[in-house]
């Protein structure tokens, strides 16, 4: 029986972290805490953002929806990494496999535009405080997150239009914890030249063309900041990217890192090792990076968390 594709294999199997027993329990334990803090620290930032009026600006509107970006992205990779700590069977059949590939490139090239978008809004925000209402409505914040997700999901429909058609004749042996791009083209059989140059030129597109946009929009920030008069004018302005710009730094050097040469990085375990940093760990750092510092968010979370806490009850008579 052959799958979609006309190849033999219907099933790959996904190696994850092939170690003794006792480890594996410990490192099912520790993933299974990161994804429930990851899954409550993203939920209640989207709400926050979303209940309080006084966050309904670009800079929030952007965080929200990065925040639900995250909750989507481990979604698609943790539970898989769980499951298999739990049956140490890593099993998962080709469409499975095909889908998760397609949400996870989706999921990261859609990271990396918003990530662009909020260094642009820190820009604006900075250099030109006083048009920064008129130059970010929130029509423009709008459609600056709609086109973050689109370009996202339409770069990896492409990405994936030209891997499915691939065919796989075995071994099935993926030395990863996901279904990942690079070593899905080491097992396939068929020629993988064109499958490649159009994964090397859409990682250019959707990795370094808002890499670029990002450097611009902080080189412009630093040159703006330098400005200023005071040392505390400086401290003032330069805190209110700091976030975003650990953020930014963890992120595009794990995904260049990984993406930057996939044919070569596969040879390597290493590669699991940070495919781990940018798919667990960034989305479980960045609501801390986000709001352990920001005054805002924090009054906001208290309202949230414990606003009903104090609210008057009704005393029957």
């Amino acid at each position: 029986m052959r799958n979609l594709s006309g190849s033999h294999v219907e099933e790959f199997v996904l190696v994850g972290f092939p170690t003794s027993p006792s480890f594996q329990l410990l490192l099912f334990v520790f993933f299974f805490a990161i994804y429930l803090l990851t899954l409550l620290e993203n939920i209640l930032i989207v709400s926050t953002v979303w209940l309080t009026s006084s966050l309904h600006r670009p800079m929030y509107f952007f965080l929200g929806h990065l925040s639900f970006l995250e909750l989507w992205y481990i979604n698609v990779t943790i539970p898989r990494l769980l499951g298999a700590f739990l049956t140490q069977d890593g099993r998962v059949s080709y469409v499975g496999c095909m889908t998760q590939l397609y949400f996870f490139i989706a999921l990261a090239c859609t990271e990396c535009v918003l990530l662009a978008v909020m260094a642009y809004d820190r820009y604006l925000a900075i250099c030109e405080p006083l048009r920064y209402p008129s130059l970010m409505p929130a029509s423009l914040a709008t459609r600056l997150a709609a086109a973050s997700w689109g370009s996202g999901f339409f770069s990896s429909m492409m990405k994936l239009l030209f891997i499915s058609r691939l065919s796989y004749c075995g071994p099935n042996i993926i030395n990863h914890f996901f279904c990942d791009i690079s070593p899905l083209l080491n097992l396939t059989c068929s020629d993988k030249e064109q499958a490649e140059l159009v994964d090397f030129l859409l990682a250019l597109v959707m990795i370094l063309l808002p890499l670029v946009a990002v450097v611009s929009s902080y080189a412009a920030i630093i040159v703006a900041i330098l400005k200023i008069p005071t040392a505390q004018g400086r401290h003032k302005a330069f805190s209110t990217c700091t976030s975003h710009l650990v953020v930014v730094v963890i992120y595009y050097s794990s995904t260049l890192f990984t993406y930057a040469r996939p044919r070569a990085m596969y040879t390597f375990n290493y590669n699991k090792v940070i495919s781990v940093l940018y798919t667990v760990i960034v989305p479980f750092l960045n609501p801390a990076i986000y709001c352990l510092r920001n005054k805002e968010m924090k009054d906001a979370f208290r309202k949230t968390i414990l606003g009903r806490c104090h609210q008057p009850r009704d005393v029957p008579d």
